[in-house]
């Protein structure tokens, strides 16, 4: 049984990159094809395999169908104001044009705190788009460092729910979790994104998407403005992070109750709209039908994105349901790995084989902390044990992580390009992250 699921993981993955990559079948369908084919070499039954399919859909749109068309639309009317050109010019002028993709490193570093990875990103890339516009150079040199920023966050640092989910599951302090993720995030983020991005930028050139249509005002929108509107979401959902973590305590229930609701992606970035549609719409004599216009063709390609990515999920789904990724990371247990390792490379097959990171950092915590009841690890120790995890988690992610397509889709490149930046980006992150952790912790 367990020759039959590894051989059906395998030969689901060849299949997929095989219909993708040399045959050019539209990764939707294929994606489809290769969840099936899984399915039935794992021996799932016919209502077993639809069932699956129908849950990984269904349980992967959920969120991002509504945060990808929300986002869609609020980048739409921000690029249409010249709101992102506003934000390019104030970064240019601030740390220089030579310095660009380092204040997008830190941009997404600091973003990502609060807010999931790809919220984040639909917020931010149209920012990255006019900055390409600007310096017609490759838009990887500012979308790479700004997505290692956003992904070394995302993976590393409370209170996303990874990393919290890990510490809890292991025993660690969140306070040395925060303080060891910044301190192996930096060396990471200037690795993977400032100089993988300089030299990936230089092999392969991307143009910015074109402009959904002209905005016909030579005067753009104020960047106090702008920032504001930008920054509403973002402020709204680290506020009800902080109270739901228990950052902020004494919270009357009331408070509490509305600050969950407008501070949970959906009603964030539903205020956002509104801002933006007001303030860089109405306000500017923008007319509402041409609003209307602008948001509803930067759904076409939301459409996309949408089913990639839940045809994504599936595929992940049906991997997760056989139980793949729990086998092979259980079976290095009798391997005598250090734990340290023990933990990166557990966490690595899981992410490798079902996508998600944050399923693959709770599945290795899982698997590690029976491990740590003989051991006597400290506070620090366990921190680092974490940010392993968390460095394993990131790693290679592919066709079925739905971060793959939203990355692919919204810079407009191949799968191809896609593996060649995106991908390789976060394998370099994974394994800086975890020879750094490993020096962090050898002086413990």
């Amino acid at each position: 049984m367990e020759t039959q699921l590894i051989l059906a993981v395998v030969l689901g993955i060849a299949i997929l990159l095989f219909l993708i990559l040399r045959l050019k079948i539209n990764a939707f369908i294929a994606l489809l094809i290769g969840s099936i084919t899984v399915g039935l070499i794992a021996g799932l039954n016919a209502k077993e395999i639809i069932d699956t399919i129908k849950d990984g859909m269904g349980s992967t749109l959920g969120f991002v169908a509504t945060v990808v068309g929300l986002g869609a639309m609020f980048g739409a009317i921000l690029e249409y104001s010249g709101g992102a050109k506003t934000i390019a010019d104030f970064m240019i002028r601030k740390f220089g044009l030579k310095n660009a993709p380092l204040a997008m490193v830190i941009s997404g570093f600091l973003i990502a705190i609060p807010v999931f990875f790809d919220v984040a990103f639909i917020i931010l890339v149209p920012m990255i788009y006019a900055l390409q516009r600007k310096t017609k150079k490759s838009l990887l040199l500012y979308a790479i460092p700004l997505l290692a920023g956003l992904a070394i966050t995302h993976a590393f640092i409370p209170p996303t729910p990874g990393p919290i989910a890990v510490a809890e599951i292991i025993g660690a302090e969140l306070g040395w979790v925060i303080l060891i993720g910044f301190i192996v995030g930096i060396p990471t983020a200037l690795l993977s994104g400032l100089v993988f991005g300089k030299f990936i930028a230089q092999k392969i050139h991307v143009e910015a998407p074109a402009e959904l249509s002209k905005n016909d005002s030579n005067q753009l929108p104020n960047i106090s403005l702008t920032l504001w509107i930008i920054s509403t979401p973002i402020v709204l959902i680290l506020l009800n992070t902080f109270i739901s973590s228990g950052i902020i305590l004494h919270v009357p229930y009331g408070l509490l109750n509305f600050i969950a609701l407008i501070g949970h992606p959906f009603s964030a970035l539903i205020i956002a709209n509104l801002l933006a549609w007001y303030f860089f719409g109405i306000k500017r004599k923008i007319s509402k039908e041409k609003l209307f216009k602008i948001t509803s063709k930067s759904l076409e390609p939301a459409g996309t994105i949408i089913l990639l990515t839940g045809a994504g999920g599936v595929f992940k789904q049906v991997l997760t349901t056989t139980g793949a990724g729990e086998l092979l990371a259980t079976s290095l247990t009798n391997i005598g790995f250090p734990i340290l390792a023990f933990a990166f490379v557990s966490a690595a097959i899981v992410r490798i084989i079902q996508g998600s990171s944050t399923v693959a950092m709770i599945t290795a915590a899982g698997l590690v902390a029976p491990l740590l009841v003989q051991t006597n690890f400290g506070d620090a120790q366990l921190a680092c044990l974490v940010i392993a995890i968390a460095s394993g988690a990131s790693i290679f992610s592919h066709v079925n992580d739905s971060g793959f397509w939203l990355v692919g889709q919204y810079l407009k490149i191949s799968e191809k390009e896609t593996f060649q930046s995106w991908t390789m980006m976060t394998t370099i992150l994974a394994i800086t992250g975890f020879i750094t952790v490993c020096i962090v912790n050898a002086f413990l």
